[in-house]
């Protein structure tokens, strides 16, 4: 757990240091968001229908920006692969790495959801949810990407083959999201919604890391 903590925290020095990227994450989650009300009209109506689907499509690729250079970064310099000899399994160290880029990432997007549904006009009973909802699906959107972002290792034009290979599977993790709040809106159960939301992020929890490793490995030989 100590070397664990030490790579988490070697990560978010790194982050904190070339502050540009999770910087940009932010930035384009509210630019995105802001430029909807600007193309549909100022509609009070229009924007509260569309607020929970666009504040998750935007923290979606918003999330995205950042993933390519999860890996690269220590893949150019070398020190992949002196982390591959580390006295610790690649699996955490893959582990360690997406709770940095969650913590850079995700919950940036997390603090900043609620400002963003005040501009869309988003039903006040939905704010808890959508907090709830982002908290289960964005550790789940890294964990998948982490996988993605080691898939492309030393690939040309990464981030269009990075793009296609991980938004398949972060659909479910939209339409539960989207789903829960929704439900929480409509005054619905949403427990079910949450369930599922909770079980993508159990089953990514062990089987992300795993993946990401053996396609280091594959990618370091």
């Amino acid at each position: 757990m100590r070397r664990f903590l030490l790579m988490v925290r070697r990560d978010l020095r790194l982050a904190f240091r070339h502050g540009v990227d999770s910087l940009m994450v932010v930035v384009f989650f509210v630019l995105a968001v802001v430029l909807f009300p600007l193309g549909v009209g100022p509609e009070a109506n229009i924007l509260a229908r569309i607020a929970t689907g666009v504040i998750y499509v935007a923290a979606l690729l918003a999330s995205m920006l950042s993933l390519e250079r999860l890996f690269q970064t220590d893949y150019e310099d070398g020190s992949l692969e002196l982390l591959r000899l580390a006295p610790m399994p690649l699996e955490v160290i893959v582990l360690a790495k997406v709770c940095a880029h969650w913590l850079t990432t995700g919950l940036p997007l997390i603090a900043t959801a609620p400002l963003l549904a005040v501009l869309l006009n988003m039903n006040g009973d939905g704010f808890l949810a959508l907090m709830a909802a982002l908290a289960l699906g964005t550790p789940t959107l890294s964990l998948i990407g982490a996988v993605g972002a080691a898939l492309i290792l030393g690939s040309r034009r990464g981030g269009v083959l990075l793009s296609l290979l991980v938004l398949p599977l972060y659909i479910p993790i939209l339409i539960f999201g989207v789903g829960a709040v929704e439900a929480a809106m409509g005054g619905y159960e949403m427990q079910a919604q949450f369930l599922i939301l909770g079980g993508l992020f159990l089953g990514a929890l062990p089987l992300c890391p795993w993946a990401g490793a053996g396609a280091i490995r594959q990618a370091l030989e």
